[in-house]
């Protein structure tokens, strides 16, 4: 079911929020959002994205606030800390807000950075977290196999929990599985699955030990639900810079899930300097409680989006909703 795009019009707005530091090679995140009969909703594909794949994002949306969610299996969902790109001493602090976290993900294979970069910059994450703690990196795809079986043989020695996306391609990542099998460092695949024509294959492949899923990109809460089943591996529930409203599908797809065996990557609310709302869908005590958010008036008045921006989004919205109608 598409609603008239003037329905999903009707209470649409767009705001422009500052983070707290370049992340993903940006220095505000730009979301649309809209309330439905359910509730408030977001599309938000990243600029870049054409609109074949984000029409997956606004069905997703349109889902989440038309459609009533599958039944929580869980109340609050544990989550992970974020930590960008940046020097070793930043790092920590980032770490810093997010509360109670006992895994953090740690973003690798920048572009313009080194090996050492990335030595130094988990170096520092470890060490901040304690033995106890879980730490985890991300690398995006950016690594060709030689590169990622060097870096994680570089990585190891801080008891890396799983590696996300060392590779691009999916022959490439059940190569590096089996170079890398025996350091006992599990691959996980993110961009092989919400961004792939066949979001299955690293599981039919052996190509991974985990797979991350993000409700938007995959169309919403029960069609990730359904990857989820039919590839067979533990999942991890991520986010895509969302703002709270955003989180909130991600917390109930996480929330949905009959295995939660790994912190999910939801807290990266603690990553803006501002929300839409001021209750905003954070960290405490390492969980954040599975509920929905609402944009305050205030709020998206004060990060409203320039009127250029404002029309460049709702020209995407419009060419979204036409490939969703037809």
């Amino acid at each position: 079911m598409v609603p008239d795009l003037a329905q999903v019009r009707a209470e649409a707005h767009v705001v422009a929020l500052p983070l707290r530091t370049r992340f993903r090679g940006i220095e505000v995140r730009e979301a649309l959002v809209f309330e439905g009969p359910e509730g408030w909703a977001e599309f938000s594909p990243f600029v870049e994205y054409d609109d074949a794949e984000a029409a997956a994002w606004l069905a997703a949306a349109v889902d989440f606030a038309w459609r009533e969610q599958p039944h929580p299996l869980r109340e609050s969902i544990p989550v992970n800390a974020t930590i960008p790109a940046v020097d070793p001493g930043r790092a920590v602090e980032v770490l810093s807000h997010f509360d109670g976290c006992r895994t953090a993900k740690v973003k690798v294979a920048e572009r313009g950075q080194t090996l050492v970069d990335d030595v130094a910059r988990v170096r520092a994450v470890r060490e901040a977290m304690g033995p106890e703690g879980r730490v985890r990196i991300d690398a995006n795809g950016a690594w060709n196999v030689d590169e990622a079986e060097h870096a994680l043989y570089a990585l190891a020695p801080f008891d890396l929990e799983y590696a996300e996306q060392p590779c691009a391609t999916v022959p490439e990542l059940a190569e590096l599985r089996e170079r890398v099998r025996h350091a006992d460092i599990p691959i996980a695949a993110d961009e092989s699955v919400r961004k792939a024509e066949d979001p299955l294959r690293v599981a039919r492949e052996g190509a991974a030990d985990l797979i991350v899923v993000k409700a938007a990109p995959l169309g919403g809460v029960r069609r990730a639900l359904g990857i989820v089943a039919e590839a067979g591996l533990p999942a991890v529930v991520s986010s895509a810079l969302d703002t709270s409203v955003g989180l909130g599908m991600g917390l109930a797809l996480a929330a949905a899930l009959p295995d939660l065996e790994f912190d999910c990557g939801l807290g990266t609310a603690s990553l803006l300097a501002a929300d839409v709302t001021s209750a905003p869908l954070r960290a405490e005590g390492g969980s954040i409680v599975v509920r929905r958010a609402v944009p305050e008036p205030d709020l998206l008045r004060t990060f409203a989006a320039s009127p250029e921006r404002r029309d460049w989004w709702f020209e995407r919205l419009a060419r979204c909703h036409a490939l969703l109608a037809g």
